[in-house]
């Protein structure tokens, strides 16, 4: 059985040595800053343009916590108009997975049309980009909870909506957490993106700003930030559904 403190260490420790590693390549190799940074050009670069990096984050986060918020409210909606009924099974679901192939690249600039340049392209395609795990996930927890167990219940009286609401939607719910944690980085993807193409603030705008300069060592400082935020809200939902759904993994303190 791995001791808890190593599984705690492992991840800092990794970290520790892909950013030695990356160090010392990038020195031996004499690799320019404007191709490749190394960690202590980012660095630098990151604390000589704090005050801008921070505001191009925090309008990045709640952007993309705005999306987030919608693809919530949304996704577990139709998870569970789809989860809980085969018709709309089989009527909305090959729908939503033809719309979550288009690119949402290519939605980006349909966006901009309809509501300019600014934060709306930014909400909209958090939102796009990140529904579906979520619809799917609840819908998956609700359309396979088991027909013995469904049938037991309703012989001692439960109706459909008894059963879907107070059986189906906890079992859902480490289903949930698990589409959670996938669509908050899906979400930052799309806002980054669409700040890139359509934006005039946040962590893409200043991420094409300086590459469009060669500051790649600002377009890292950059990614490193999103990368951060991506992971604290990351960490944030495992932590709350280890709390809430603590029956579902007491198998994983082990090992």
């Amino acid at each position: 059985m791995t001791r808890p403190w190593v599984r705690r260490l492992a991840p800092w420790l990794l970290l520790a040595v892909v950013v030695l590693v990356w160090q010392v390549s990038v020195v031996a190799f004499k690799v320019p800053d404007f191709i490749f940074p190394s960690p202590w050009q980012i660095a630098n670069e990151f604390m000589a343009f704090t005050g801008p990096i921070m505001r191009a984050a925090w309008s990045t986060l709640w952007v993309t916590m705005a999306g987030f918020g919608l693809s919530i409210v949304v996704g577990v909606l139709l998870g569970f108009l789809i989860g809980s009924s085969r018709v709309a099974y089989d009527a909305i679901y090959p729908l939503m997975v033809g719309f979550n192939a288009i690119p949402k690249a290519a939605i980006v600039p349909i966006l901009v049309v309809w509501f300019g340049i600014g934060v709306g392209p930014g909400i909209l395609t958090a939102f796009l980009i990140s529904f579906f795990p979520i619809m799917v996930n609840i819908a998956t927890g609700l359309a396979t909870l088991e027909p013995e167990l469904e049938d037991v219940l309703r012989v001692l009286g439960a109706k459909r909506w008894d059963v879907l609401v107070k059986v189906g939607l906890p079992r859902a719910m480490p289903y949930f957490y698990g589409s959670l944690k996938v669509a908050i980085t899906l979400a930052f993807v799309g806002t980054v993106l669409a700040e890139m193409t359509a934006g005039d603030s946040g962590i893409g705008n200043l991420i094409q700003t300086a590459g469009s300069q060669q500051r790649m060592p600002l377009a890292f400082a950059g990614l490193v930030v999103i990368s951060i935020m991506a992971m604290v809200m990351y960490e944030l939902f495992s932590w709350v559904e280890k709390r809430t759904t603590g029956w579902a993994h007491r198998g994983s303190q082990n090992g």
